[in-house]
């Protein structure tokens, strides 16, 4: 009797485990676009006014690091940062007037790849992201050209698929709706990313030979590089904070590129610090109106402060990533910037 009991009870409980593991496979699969919502449309451009459903997508360009999401309510728009630099933007349908979507910094409560609304008459949410637990997230949808959510932040299908494998529980998400008053230039963000206690003199133009490093900012994670040739600077972070930035002087034109960092070194010498030897970088990305080129090449047209090159030399692990193009990448008013075109 105790043995079919026993035999019963496995049985039940292997039933129970059974009809779990479907329930989270299904939950975990990609849910169909549904025949209302916006597809989406990649326009291969990081700058520029947005149709609704269009967006830009290069996670390429900063392969690792931590993420975070700005939405502007005013633009409609999301700008995706990863380890301070824009991977990614998209045309956004937020709340209505009656319905306001929140403003300020929230955190990625839960996602499922596969989700109903509950107050919404079972309305599909593919790709949902939760912001509050009273009813926000982000998720696809229909995307009119307007607000028109019921509070939610609407994305087109294709990319809130792409933002859906990138993020994670936890991530941060600022949303804004005055360029004034919002952190991180939400409202109008640009192609790096403001830290939480932003100040002007964090971009105050240096002079010849200049640099500020303050690698206590971030002591641990990955590296990303962006040189600007308009910008006549390097800026550096780690672990998506600013940690450092210098004067540079270049001599032409620098084009679009993107590197990665090998391990080992060569057995040439360091262009720009003297008596080291060269990194190995590995390019990753041009732009098609740029010929390839490596590091050495493209180090011999920039002058830099020798020493604040040796900082970053003892400070780059294999992995960190190097951006380098002809165009601005501090915000400026009523104007948006680029980094590199896919």
């Amino acid at each position: 009797m105790r043995t079919h009991m026993k035999s019963k009870f496995l049985l039940i409980a292997a039933a129970i485990a059974l009809a779990t593991l479907i329930a989270q496979s299904a939950s975990a699969a990609p849910m169909p676009q549904p025949s209302f919502h916006t597809k989406g449309s990649a326009t291969g451009k990081p700058t520029g006014p947005l149709k609704p459903g269009e967006y830009w997508w290069n996670p390429r360009v900063s392969p690792a690091g931590p993420v975070v999401l700005l939405v502007s309510l005013p633009l409609q728009t999301m700008h995706v940062y990863r380890n301070g630099i824009l991977v990614g933007r998209t045309s956004i349908s937020s709340g209505t007037k009656t319905n306001k979507t929140p403003t300020g910094v929230f955190t990625i409560l839960e996602k499922k790849q596969t989700h109903r609304s509950k107050k919404y008459d079972n309305a599909p949410m593919p790709n949902m992201q939760r912001l509050t637990w009273s009813g926000i997230a982000m998720h696809s949808g229909n995307l009119p050209g307007y607000p028109a959510s019921h509070g939610c932040i609407r994305m087109p299908y294709d990319f809130s698929t792409l933002l859906f494998g990138i993020t994670g529980s936890g991530g941060t998400v600022v949303i804004g709706d005055d360029v004034k008053t919002q952190p991180r230039f939400a409202a109008d963000p640009g192609v790096i990313l403001a830290p939480k206690d932003f100040t002007p003199e964090m971009l105050k133009p240096l002079g010849s030979g200049e640099y500020r490093w303050n690698p206590e900012r971030s002591t641990s994670g990955p590296i990303t590089m962006l040189v600007s040739a308009a910008d006549r600077t390097i800026y550096v972070y780690r672990n998506g904070e600013p940690i450092g930035r210098a004067a540079i002087e270049v001599n032409g034109r620098l084009g679009g590129h993107v590197f990665t960092l090998l391990e080992g070194v060569s057995a040439a010498n360091s262009v720009l610090v003297p008596g080291r030897p060269a990194r190995i970088w590995m390019s990753v990305q041009s732009d098609a109106a740029s010929r390839s080129a490596d590091v050495a090449a493209l180090a011999k047209r920039v002058r830099i402060s020798p020493e604040f090159a040796g900082k970053v030399y003892d400070t780059l692990t294999p992995g960190a990533t190097l951006i380098v193009t002809d165009q601005p990448a501090v915000r400026k008013a009523s104007r948006d910037f680029t980094i590199l075109a896919d």
